[in-house]
């Protein structure tokens, strides 16, 4: 699945369930739920991969902060490590 080859995609599922490994069977629900989009993630040449970056830095930043400031603080350190 790296090289993102979604015809491959059904057949790879198809084998993977033959397999009956109990900790995929959610995993594989979740995929068909939302086949629509895991498709597009892969055919797509867009990612989020960026702002999930940023989001990834200022949940961090939140976490450090809590409990010991208030939220304008919090809100000039956002800024600062912009």
């Amino acid at each position: 699945m790296i090289h993102r080859q979604r015809d491959r995609l059904h057949d790879w599922t198809t084998a993977a369930r033959k397999e009956q490994i109990p900790e995929l069977d959610s995993f594989f629900r979740g995929l068909e739920r939302d086949w629509d989009a895991v498709v597009a993630g892969m055919t797509l040449p867009h990612s989020s991969g960026v702002v999930e970056g940023h989001v990834n830095r200022l949940k961090m930043l939140k976490r450090q902060m809590y409990g010991r400031a208030n939220p304008d603080l919090l809100r000039k350190r956002v800024l600062l490590t912009a």
